[in-house]
């Protein structure tokens, strides 16, 4: 009997990587999509490879998006500007246009293509950075769209978006993410790290990141490159 399948989103983060864990841990044979857009912090890409390795996923795609669609809104993308270090109390510059929009539909055509039942994104509304698109409202909105506008849902067995991280702190995302065998230091989250990987420390990701540990308990093998 064959294993059920699913789409994960990828992004070389710390939430990905906890969701894809928890993916492979309910028994889903993996289908990763990582998106390459343009950002400044490419190299995530790079660690969604070696996430991708070290889960043993099915398969494993990047998709290259025309960096033109998101890069002038958004300071992830924008060269020669700097990543604001203090928190912002409204959307932050950082937010990136409709992007989850854009990721899950591109998700949704591949899991309908590879009859996967299920997609996981790793998606945070707790502690995360007030994008609009990492709430539970968005989730939910999303599934609806599913049911009306693909053929798994019109025929009455829809692809389910699963969200486990959406009400979990940091902390306990590390925690999960630890008990699941998770090794972080394949992991980046910084929006402006060097060439090397070494997060910044200073922008809010790392910020978010550096205080989920610590409740957490554990050190950050990503501070040792």
């Amino acid at each position: 009997m064959s294993k059920k399948k699913c789409v994960v989103l990828l992004s070389g983060g710390l939430d990905s990587a906890t969701v894809a864990a928890f993916a492979k841990s309910r028994g889903f044979d993996i289908y990763a999509l990582t998106f390459e857009y343009g950002q400044r912090h490419e190299i995530e890409i790079l660690y969604a490879k070696k996430i991708a390795h070290y889960l043993n996923v099915n398969a494993h795609e990047i998709v290259h998006l025309p960096d033109d669609i998101f890069k002038i809104s958004s300071l992830v993308l924008s060269s020669g500007k700097e990543i604001p270090i203090t928190h912002e109390s409204a959307i932050p510059s950082t937010y990136v246009p409709a992007r989850n929009i854009i990721f899950l539909s591109i998700a949704l055509a591949y899991a309908e293509t590879v009859e996967a039942s299920h997609i996981f994104i790793g998606v945070n509304a707790v502690d995360y950075s007030g994008y609009p698109d990492c709430r539970p409202q968005f989730i939910e909105a999303f599934q609806k769209m599913v049911m009306v506008g693909t053929k798994s849902g019109v025929e009455g067995n829809p692809i389910i978006i699963e969200a486990p991280l959406i009400n979990m702190t940091k902390a306990e995302i590390i925690a999960l993410g630890t008990s699941l065998g998770v090794d972080y230091s394949l992991t980046s989250s910084c929006y402006n790290p060097s060439p090397e990987g070494k997060p910044c420390g200073m922008c809010d990701s790392c910020m978010l990141r550096k205080k989920g540990f610590a409740q957490a308990g554990y050190e950050d093998p990503a501070l040792q490159r």
